[in-house]
């Protein structure tokens, strides 16, 4: 049996590593555009990887997973999973040297260009006749990584619908002057996303203050909201508003002032000398923005910096990762419509995915 895996991403590899599991006897070769394989992988969790999470949907069978291949995992106290090193080359170290030791082919700087229903792969380096094989190129999220969108022109042209796509868990842009002069302050707010006014969805994290705008776990979740929106033929106009002490009321807050004058004793120096200075020092009015600072938003950083692609192949056309339109076909990781927040569980999901589809082709599900 031949398997012909497009990509060499986190589900790429978790896939070719479990085939070998299942099926040693399988001739499992790997397509990578770039090259070098896992490119990606070096970039996630600010390069310690955090490849899953407590709380993800089947962890437990990507850690049984990477437990086997000898790699040990530690887990911080929101539950995110890292190696026990802290180092990303660790997760693609294992994953590469257990397709080494399997005898998984990997084949670099070579472009799949068609699929067809025979299960033919063309590329720019030759064609590839196939008992199956998986799409697992990734969404469009960071093209420089690996992930220029091509899966989903190989997928539509099998019969495959795609879903809008957008760019998800990234930073989002304003033209506000505040955001930098706070560049590089954190605070642990609520953010609401306003559209034309309304709030949309609102979520309790960090938020960092950046040089184009805002950062953070929080504006990360949120941000597909402003994807959507200015992806969107009419676009609302967008704000965010901050409650930077959501553990105050208002009346609270504005009792502080009265006492103090100022909020630096809560907010530091110069988070409060940026609010006196906003509200000409009016107590009344600092209590406001401390409550309910709203900043235009303009966008979003892009695909460049955005973590993960929403939207992609509709799972409605997949039984199992396995196509629906044509037998022998799989999708498993970024490349399908299926997305999450910070924190691992998107890489949990590529990991997963890619084991699923190897159980799923060895029979084993």
């Amino acid at each position: 049996m031949t398997a012909i895996i497009i990509g060499a991403g986190a589900s790429g590899l978790a896939c070719a590593v479990r085939l070998k599991q299942n099926m040693p006897e399988c001739e499992v070769i790997v397509l990578e555009r770039m090259d070098t394989p896992g490119k990606k992988i070096l970039a996630t969790g600010n390069g310690r990887c955090n490849f899953s999470n407590l709380c993800a949907k089947h962890s437990n069978i990507v850690v049984d997973f990477f437990n086997g291949l000898g790699l040990k995992e530690r887990a911080d106290e929101e539950g995110r999973l890292y190696p026990y090193s802290n180092q990303a080359s660790t997760v693609l170290d294992t994953l590469i040297e257990s397709c080494e030791k399997s005898g998984v082919e990997i084949i670099t700087d070579c472009t799949v260009t068609a699929i067809d229903r025979d299960l033919c792969v063309t590329t720019d380096c030759g064609m590839y006749m196939a008992d199956c094989i998986v799409v697992a190129c990734g969404g469009t999220a960071q093209k420089n990584l690996g992930s220029n969108g091509s899966g989903y022109d190989l997928l539509k042209s099998i019969g495959h619908k795609i879903t809008p796509i957008c760019p998800a868990l990234v930073q989002l842009t304003s033209p506000s002057k505040y955001p930098r002069a706070l560049k590089g302050q954190r605070v642990k707010c609520n953010m609401t996303v306003l559209l034309d006014g309304e709030s949309v969805e609102s979520e309790y994290g960090e938020v960092l203050f950046a040089d184009y705008g805002l950062s953070g776990i929080v504006t990360m979740n949120l941000s597909h909201i402003v994807s959507e929106n200015f992806a969107s033929p009419d676009p609302k106009k967008c704000s965010v508003s901050l409650d930077l002490i959501p553990d105050m009321s208002f009346e609270e807050v504005l009792d502080y002032l009265n006492r103090f004058g100022n909020l630096k004793g809560i907010l530091g120096r110069k988070m409060s000398d940026i609010i006196i200075k906003r509200t000409d020092g009016d107590i009344q009015s600092m209590a406001k923005v401390a409550k309910s600072w709203q900043l235009i938003i303009n966008g979003t950083r892009g695909y460049d910096f955005a973590q993960i692609t929403e939207g992609g192949a509709d799972l409605n056309d997949f039984d199992d990762f396995e196509s629906k339109k044509v037998k022998g076909v799989y999708a498993c990781g970024e490349v399908l419509d299926r997305q999450f927040p910070c924190g691992g569980f998107n890489l949990n999901f590529a990991f997963y995915s890619g084991i699923a589809v190897a159980d799923k082709i060895a029979g084993k599900q």
